[in-house]
């Protein structure tokens, strides 16, 4: 089968998901991609650039996938006279409804305007999903929480709001994971030093919906209390980065083995050295940076919230996943104070996140394509 892959904002976990399914899928996947940059204006000018790209080349798809920032209307009307009856899936890595606000009016990635969403923005999602034959999650929590969020997104509209198209919606929706390259990661845990404290990883965007305040509290309190760790902070690192990673530099000095963006070499490095992996986000749809550290054998400290039950089994849950920060820092301690058991629970969770990787997925991906045809 012949799929033409619309990624009009290729770039991070976008062009990973993309790429990765490219060399994995067994079926000949073309991309059309424009760079990972003014996303307003990829989400609505990007389907007019792609379509002229897709006219330009030759041949017919016999499906077509687009990510979440395609306006899949604009791009089927340009097309028209060559992908008329032409099945479409939608894959929503994330949405720009339930994707949340920054606290600032002007902050990045998403300003206010008077103080509200943007609704446009969340209207394109919203009509590319009723274009699709099928709308692909990348989680449970993910699906649940748009539908959920559609009746008052839509009843802002003041007539013809098509609340009646909900059901629709949720009917032609499943939930796909995304594929990790889990294979670069391979390597293993080195041989540690009996003099050096454990490794506690940061390896998320350095962003304010990924709630830094909460994680760097969660340290100092470790560290009011006399316990031993060390920090590699990595991850994502974008022009106006929140402000507690600057007084983490200071607070944290005399702790801290990494501090900003580290290269697949390094990043695969601090994984394996890593005792322990937390996440304090306000906002995560998948979570592939977990799923990173947990294959590399990381105990996972996590919240009980967003899409992270889905990806701990439940015998898990109690001892990794809190629902304050007092909990938080209660597994936190543990896990500092208990190594060799928090090690023996990291070796266990590891197969969780191999069933990611993308020769498992691509399989997946390919099954359920190929009925969409």
């Amino acid at each position: 089968m012949k799929i033409t892959l619309l990624s009009p904002y290729h770039g991070g976990s976008h062009r990973a998901w993309a790429e990765g399914y490219r060399r994995h899928s067994q079926h000949q996947v073309e991309l059309l991609t424009l760079p990972a940059r003014f996303w307003k204006w990829r989400m609505h000018g990007g389907a007019v650039s792609l379509a002229r790209q897709f006219l330009a080349g030759g041949g017919r798809p016999d499906l077509l996938l687009a990510t979440d920032m395609t306006d899949l209307t604009t791009f089927l009307a340009l097309t028209r006279r060559r992908t008329a009856g032409m099945p479409a899936v939608l894959y929503m890595h994330e949405n720009q409804l339930t994707y949340p606000l920054p606290p600032e009016e002007n902050n990045r990635p998403m300003r206010r305007q008077q103080g509200e969403r943007e609704l446009h923005y969340a209207f394109i999602n919203v009509a590319s999903m009723a274009a699709a034959d099928l709308v692909l999650f990348n989680s449970g929590y993910h699906r649940e929480t748009f539908l959920a969020a559609l009746p008052n997104f839509l009843k802002h509209f003041p007539e013809y709001n098509e609340l009646e198209l909900i059901p629709e919606l949720a009917a032609k929706s499943q939930v796909l994971p995304v594929g990790i390259d889990l294979q670069r990661l391979a390597g293993g845990r080195p041989a540690a030093s009996p003099d050096d404290p454990p490794l506690i990883l940061w390896n998320q965007r350095w962003e304010y919906d990924k709630n830094p305040a909460a994680f760097f509290e969660a340290l100092y309190a470790m560290m009011e209390e006399g316990l031993a760790f060390r920090v590699a902070l990595c991850g994502e690192n974008f022009r106006r980065r929140p402000a507690e990673f600057d007084e983490a530099q200071t607070r944290l000095a005399g702790r801290l083995v990494h501090y900003g963006y580290a290269n697949d070499d390094l990043y695969r490095q601090l994984l394996w050295q890593a005792a322990m992996t937390i996440s304090t986000a306000h906002h995560e749809f998948f979570g592939i940076s977990v799923l990173e550290a947990i294959y590399c054998q990381t105990f996972p400290i996590l919240p009980h919230r967003l899409s992270y039950p889905e990806l701990l089994p439940e015998p898990f849950h109690l001892r990794c996943l809190y629902q304050n920060d007092g909990g938080l820092r209660q597994r936190l301690r543990w896990a500092l104070t208990h190594p060799i058991e928090a090690a023996a629970i990291a070796r266990q969770l590891a197969p969780v996140a191999a069933v990611y990787d993308w020769p498992a997925v691509a399989r997946r991906y390919d099954e359920v394509l190929e009925v969409v045809r």
